[in-house]
């Protein structure tokens, strides 16, 4: 049988520490993969490590950080002291079709991929990626919590804000810590979800009735559930871990203004549990590659 990933080219292209525990998957799937950016973790590394430039011109395959690239085009590269960033000049030494996988992309890496051809696929919001990754986000989210205040879990009120794949894991964390457990969700098949779990559902637009007598607040999701007016209601050691991807959902202005101790804590997973993120992705990044590959002349 041939290899899943035989034939094709993959480049690494930063990233955190996941990178060490996927990329022997990738190979042991048959691919030849080379990565940028771990310079100072080259013995961690079991690939060839290449500039950037090369490693354009010669994958077919492109895996970018969880959290795509910034608006100017940099990577996320915390293992080099080498700016990585996809310019113009750069971008146009790769082929057509390009397949370009990354957790989350932004209106900039949309717009380069429409310009140079490239497949891109958004992989965050796969299922069971998905769900696997909210094991690591809900367990570092948690330890975050514990570091940060002098009370316990265990008989405080923790409120999650979004009750999806990765609310649903911190929910039961929570609860089996015993705290006192809070969803405010919009969707009324969530709250619904939640009082099935035993946990109180709070609408949203109820949240200025509930939020002042909360110990922890957990955000999930990625729009602004936190603004001035709730910061205002909270205790003033409330203590708020904000997991969503992107900017958060906090306004964090008016947080440090009122002394409120808000984290906003993107890629847990690669933080608090690298081995065990890493090992995810190597078990799923084969089948999405091979699921989203056309294959053609390079």
């Amino acid at each position: 049988m041939v290899p899943a990933l035989a034939g094709k080219r993959i480049a690494v292209l930063g990233g955190d520490a996941r990178s060490f525990f996927y990329i022997p998957a990738l190979q042991e799937a048959g691919a030849a993969v080379k990565a940028v950016g771990f310079d100072k973790t080259v013995a961690l590394v079991s690939c060839e490590l290449v500039a950037l430039a090369e490693a354009l011109i010669w994958a077919n395959v492109i895996i970018l950080p969880m959290s795509g690239v910034a608006s100017d085009g940099s990577i996320v590269a915390p293992h080099t002291d080498n700016s990585l960033i996809l310019t113009p000049e750069k971008c146009a030494l790769t082929s057509a079709g390009l397949l370009v996988l990354t957790g989350v992309a932004n209106a900039h890496l949309k717009e380069l991929s429409a310009i140079y051809g490239w497949r891109l696929v958004e992989i965050a919001e796969i299922d069971e990626l998905a769900i696997l990754n909210s094991i690591p986000s809900a367990e570092g989210a948690v330890q975050m919590a514990m570091e940060a205040s002098d009370i316990t879990i265990h008989d405080s009120v923790s409120m999650v804000l979004g009750f999806g794949r990765c609310g649903t894991t911190l929910a039961q964390a929570l609860a089996g810590l015993g705290a006192t457990v809070m969803v405010a969700a919009r969707a009324s098949r969530d709250l619904a979800r939640a009082k099935a779990y035993g946990y109180q559902a709070v609408d949203l637009l109820a949240l200025p009735e509930f939020i002042g007598m909360v110990d922890f607040i957990y955000n999930t999701a990625p729009a602004l559930v936190l603004p001035r007016a709730l910061l205002l209601l909270t205790k003033p050691e409330v203590v708020i871990i904000d997991i969503a991807s992107g900017l958060g959902g906090v306004d964090y202005a008016t947080a440090r203004r009122l002394g409120r101790k808000a984290l906003l804590a993107p890629s847990l997973p690669g933080k608090v549990a690298p081995r065990s993120a890493g090992r995810i992705l190597g078990e799923l990044l084969p089948g999405i590659i091979d699921q989203h590959f056309v294959r053609r002349d390079y």
